[in-house]
């Protein structure tokens, strides 16, 4: 018998194009994400962590499934990381909980008042987020912390289809890291931003303006480190060099920010 939360057809490499199209809020978007089973390989990785499991995690039921994004519907500004971990979000269900990433990540949001606490564990945590989605180019997460182009691909629908649902309201989005720039461009252009030729270039701290195809609001696209513990155990990346990038792509987006005048 199939699994009941298992649609035959999502295995398909099509069905992110012919579904994402389809959800007409980011509610239903996210429903049609968990479902999906797309890139067999991503698919045989997340759930064998799931089995395997990490010896602190041994009593966790892993989520084992693509992470949706996570944030208000109206969130003014979109933060587009790499991937879930497998023994983080992949545990959770929940995009940078459950590891020191995402622990990275939360404090600074909290530090800017963009956040309700400064860390989470679990979807249930009672996190919440003000005016900021997190989200990623690749749901599921990937061997290594390495997707395929091919993997993300064919995940890019889904990307697109988030950022045109949160068109009305967002006015910034801040790119993880030279992967997250990188897929987050041709994601911002099927979402009805024009993006410049030749394309702009990842740096930490890079900033460009995307205008609007349809001659509505311009979007700040902001370039920061990825929050991975190679760049915060090196000092690569620091609490306060994130939360500058944060505050800049904040400010730019109209939203409150703790420590301004």
């Amino acid at each position: 018998m199939a699994h009941p939360d298992r649609d035959p057809d999502s295995a398909s490499g099509t069905w992110p194009a012919r579904q994402a199209p389809k959800a007409r809020a980011l509610t239903e978007l996210d429903a049609r994400i968990c479902r999906c089973r797309a890139c067999p390989r991503l698919v045989e990785w997340r759930e064998e962590a799931a089995r395997t499991k990490r010896r602190a995690f041994a009593d966790w039921d892993y989520w084992a499934r693509p992470v949706p994004g996570f944030g208000p519907p109206d969130a003014a500004v979109a933060i587009v990381g790499l991937a879930p971990a497998a023994h983080g979000a992949n545990r959770t269900g929940r995009m940078f909980t459950g590891d020191r990433s995402g622990d990275f990540l939360y404090a600074a949001l909290y530090a800017l008042g963009l956040a309700s606490q400064p860390t989470a564990t679990h979807r249930g945590h009672g996190l919440e987020l003000h005016g900021v989605r997190i989200t990623a180019p690749v749901h599921c997460a990937p061997p290594a912390n390495r997707p395929t182009p091919g993997e993300r691909d064919t995940c890019r629908p889904w990307l697109a289809r988030e950022l045109t649902l949160l068109r009305p309201t967002v006015r910034s989005v801040v790119a993880l890291g030279a992967f997250g720039w990188q897929a987050a461009l041709p994601a911002l252009a099927a979402a009805g931003w024009q993006v410049p030729r030749p394309r702009p270039v990842f740096a930490h701290g890079a900033r460009t303006e995307l205008r609007a195809a349809d001659g509505g609001a311009p979007l700040g696209l902001f370039g920061c480190y990825h929050v991975s513990q190679q760049n915060t155990f090196t000092g690569r990346l620091t609490p306060d060099m994130l939360c500058e990038v944060l505050r800049g792509a904040a400010e730019a987006a109209g939203l409150p920010v703790s420590g301004t005048d």
